[in-house]
């Protein structure tokens, strides 16, 4: 295969992986819409339903090099539930209380919490552009949460999600900065299937501890949705992107990752009746136009 081809692939990979994640909160406030299913027993069945392929995919690179330490199997247990458990529980949380438009644009501020947490953690000092990117971002955030955060019962329950959904982002930001040096070592795809089963162990825990079986009893709907979830916002995008990320890096592929928020905010709007304002899209602009300030590199 040619470079050039190699790189496109790379490009259609991105694109795919994006959309079909960007697709993950639609999908959520669907089943929330469809019947009164509660977070756990969704994130159950969406790791539940997506764990076969994650254990597949552990037992084919079971061989790769370098072989695991127990420390690298502890680090490994540790990230995952930080980044897939924790992290995905509070924006399943959050998404109760906000929509899927604002809950994508706030999710998607990791990038900038990466650079916080580098600066505060790891003690690199963040230039004067990325400066102006915090301020931008943050700026679209506050207009975007100064559009609902009414007062009342409402605004109240709108600002606890969208703080949970903020707390969701921390928390995959925390995962990315404590675990770059493994991932490279480990290989992605090999650190995420790890990662994924180990984060499966808690939600299933956590759903038999605290909901009753009776609970499973849900509408065709919604067990379509959960499927869906799990396969093709769930397990598709994250290896899609393991492999646009190799073949394009990191640059582009946050490029692109800006028609993620873009396009839910388009189809949440159009399919779940959300109100997208001129205020919101404005917000949404400065949230995307920072977050990438913050991602590309200079030339």
């Amino acid at each position: 295969m040619s470079a050039a081809a190699y790189r496109s692939w790379g490009i259609a990979f991105a694109v795919a992986g994006t959309l079909a994640f960007s697709f993950r909160p639609i999908l959520i406030k669907l089943s929330y819409a469809a019947h009164p299913v509660t977070p756990i027993t969704l994130l159950f069945l969406r790791m539940t339903l997506s764990l076969p392929f994650f254990i597949a995919v552990a037992w084919w690179l079971r061989s790769q090099e370098p072989r695991l330490a127990p420390r690298d199997w502890a680090a490994v247990a540790g990230l995952g539930l930080i980044g897939y458990y924790a992290a995905s529980f509070l924006d399943f949380i959050g998404l109760q209380y906000v929509g899927a438009g604002v809950g994508r644009l706030i999710l998607y501020l990791y990038p900038t919490l990466v650079l916080i947490l580098s600066f505060l953690f790891l003690h690199k000092r963040p230039t004067r552009r990325q400066l102006l990117a915090l301020a931008i971002t943050y700026a679209g955030v506050v207009l975007i949460i100064s559009s609902q955060a009414h007062g009342g019962a409402e605004g109240k329950l709108f600002m606890l999600g969208a703080l949970l959904v903020f707390a969701s982002a921390l928390f995959y930001a925390v995962y990315l900065v404590a675990g770059g040096e493994l991932v490279k070592r480990v290989g992605s795809m090999r650190f995420t299937a790890y990662s994924m089963v180990v984060a499966t162990v808690p939600a299933v825990a956590q759903f038999f501890l605290m909901e009753p079986l009776s609970a499973l009893e849900l509408p065709a709907a919604v067990w379509l949705y959960a499927i869906v979830l799990a396969t093709f916002s769930t397990v598709l995008p994250l290896f899609l992107q393991a492999e646009a990320l190799k073949r394009i890096g990191a640059a582009e592929f946050a490029l692109i990752g800006a028609l993620g928020p873009v396009s839910v905010a388009i189809t949440s709007a159009i399919g779940l009746d959300e109100p997208f304002t001129a205020v919101q899209a404005l917000g949404g602009a400065l949230v995307i136009i920072g977050v990438l300030l913050v991602s590309l590199k200079r030339s």
